[in-house]
């Protein structure tokens, strides 16, 4: 690396670092004023607290807007140096445009490769341990969500394969345990089979559910036969896991764990799986929206105008909300609707890409 990407990178991953740091201890400041009654009423210790919750909320929020702060620092640092002509000085000593623009390049692709890995393993792990606090101290002490999940079934239908069928009744998913349980497996539109059992449970020692006062069917035709278990063994290609669903839950899968829903649930032919698609392909689309905001904000800001940062800072803020409002649109579209989850993921990272392609055309160089 030359003198000139060191001297561009070092003022950009300072800037951008310090700028997520100030707004981690602003956010911290702003949700331990609006939880301080849930943290008196949970009664645990302050280290308890910063543990059990702060673990996992600051890498929550610093990848909620990491794309954004890399935006604005960008422009900000970029616009000083328009304002005091370091970039008509780099332009007019013979450095061409694009050789300019490479720290940019460098930058954005580092601290996307940070978002990405993070995006894929280590904001789940935190989100786990923000989502189980806010599950048991938060959500438990809301009116609204009392009265959300007392309207809520503990009934449970699924498919299990492509060709079985299955129902648990007054499912509990802190026992893993529910009061009965029916399995229908078919031959093209035929019962063949079918096992109805007054109870299910399942048995962590040896990771298989337990049926109790089992019938189990077998049907060729018009000839049945019948068979009482008083209790019988059965491995189930679900877990308990698989059938504990909360507002969080695809939040709290790696990608790893995530695909492996996501093919479950289709194969189960589950109504919501749009929505767990989108977030799948949002790990990857973040990840490249902070190189393409990178690129985008360099543009922006390298042109020296009249008004200086303040009109590079309010032309980046129109065009984050434009970003926001496109992403929130095609996420809705997708997950309400019948749009491909694939594009609707990508729809936002797709249509900036054209505007940065425009402003590169038209940036004077």
């Amino acid at each position: 690396m030359k003198k000139l990407d060191l001297y561009i990178l070092k003022k950009f991953f300072i800037t951008f670092f310090f700028s997520i740091f100030l707004f981690a201890v602003v956010a911290i400041v702003i949700d331990a004023s609006e939880k301080a009654d849930d943290f008196v009423q949970s009664k645990l210790s302050f280290k308890n607290i910063v543990l059990a919750y702060y673990l996992g909320f600051v890498p929550h929020i610093i990848a909620l807007l990491f794309p954004l702060f890399v935006f604005i620092a960008v422009i900000f640092f970029t616009s000083k140096m328009a304002g005091r002509s370091e970039i008509v000085a780099i332009l007019a000593s013979g450095v061409n445009y694009n050789r300019w623009l490479r720290p940019y390049f460098i930058g954005g692709i580092f601290l996307s490769s940070i978002l990405w890995v993070a995006n894929q393993y280590i904001i789940p792990k935190a989100n786990v341990i923000h989502s189980s606090f806010l599950k048991k101290y938060v959500d438990s002490n809301s009116s609204y969500e009392a009265l959300v999940n007392s309207k809520k079934s503990n009934d449970l239908y699924f498919k299990i394969d492509s060709f079985s069928y299955a129902g648990i009744i007054s499912y509990d998913t802190l026992y893993k345990q529910g009061n009965s349980f029916f399995m229908d497996e078919f031959n093209g539109t035929k019962i063949i089979k079918n096992i109805r059992s007054e109870g299910i449970k399942w048995d962590a020692i040896k990771n298989k559910w337990i049926l109790t006062t089992v019938f189990e069917r077998d049907i060729n035709g018009l000839k049945e036969n019948v068979v009482r278990y008083d209790t019988k063994e059965m491995d189930f290609s679900f877990k308990p896991k698989d059938l504990q669903k909360d507002n969080y839950t695809k939040a709290k899968l790696t990608t790893t764990e995530l695909n492996r829903y996501i093919k479950l649930e289709e194969m189960r032919g589950s109504e919501a799986i749009n929505e767990f698609k989108v977030e799948r392909y949002k790990r990857d689309a973040g990840a490249f929206t902070v190189f393409m905001l990178t690129i985008i904000g360099a543009i922006i800001a390298g042109r020296k105008v009249r008004g200086g940062s303040g009109i590079h800072l309010a032309v980046g803020f129109m065009i984050a909300a434009l970003y926001i409002i496109t992403d929130r649109f095609s996420t809705i579209f997708a997950t309400k609707g019948n749009f491909p989850p694939l594009i609707a993921a990508w729809l936002p990272n797709i249509f900036f890409c054209f505007v940065a392609w425009y402003l590169y055309k038209k940036s004077p160089k």
